[in-house]
């Protein structure tokens, strides 16, 4: 028998493909055989019955468990954007005595003066808007001599990348934690019930800006 799926021969797309995350949650939802299933463990064994409830209990305590590490997970990833604002104000100070910076990087700055407040909704815009507004910095940094002389703002230039690389770490280990909630919403029977009776949805994990593929894709050297 041949391979379903055979490298060797094809067929390929010669162009490539790009992926995206979709932007949509999917509820847990049982039909009657759910249904039948619960009534035909208490109506013919009611010992069956009895452990199948305790095992929804213990399910839905999980579930419980889990929505508060995922909180823990974007509060880390928030944390860290935090500190990144707190940079970029820093390197503005810095930068603008020397160099005049781009409109939109002080339109960025001005919009986070009152603080950030990330959120499941804006989490990915307030990312983005620091890495454009951080990418905007760095080239008038590589591109002024007295600019990477300056020692606090190559400190705070190197304290960036640093963030950046927690943060990209901590998006993994939320991604990790969506993975195993929308995973177990629709394990059957236990899971998947109690997720049906409690209305859960699948949770959409963090998705990359349009602007930061195409960054991506250009040429850096």
């Amino acid at each position: 028998m041949a391979n379903e799926l055979d490298e060797m021969t094809g067929p390929v797309n010669q162009e490539g493909r790009d992926i995206n995350v979709i932007e949509k949650q999917l509820p847990a939802k049982v039909g009657t055989g759910s249904l039948v299933f619960e009534i035909f463990l208490w109506v013919l064994f009611i010992l069956p019955g009895l452990i199948f409830l305790f095992m929804k209990i213990s399910a839905k305590n999980y579930f419980n468990a889990l929505q508060q590490k995922i909180q823990h997970n974007a509060s880390q990833i928030d944390n860290y954007l935090e500190q990144r604002v707190q940079i970029l104000q820093n390197v503005v100070g810095i930068v603008e005595k020397s160099v005049e910076l781009d409109k939109d990087v002080m339109k960025t700055v001005a919009q986070f003066r009152g603080g950030v407040h990330p959120s499941e909704e804006n989490r990915n815009q307030v990312a983005g808007a620091l890495d454009s507004a951080m990418g905007s910095i760095r080239v008038a940094f590589e591109a002024y001599p007295d600019l990477k002389a300056h020692r606090a703002l190559a400190d705070a230039m190197q304290q960036n990348s640093y963030l950046q690389k927690e943060i990209t770490a901590a998006r993994e280990v939320y991604n990790d934690t969506i993975l195993k909630w929308n995973q177990d919403i629709f394990a059957w029977p236990t899971k998947m019930i109690v997720a049906s009776k409690a209305g859960y949805t699948t949770r959409i994990p963090f998705s990359a800006s349009k602007e930061v593929k195409e960054q991506a894709r250009t040429k850096f050297f």
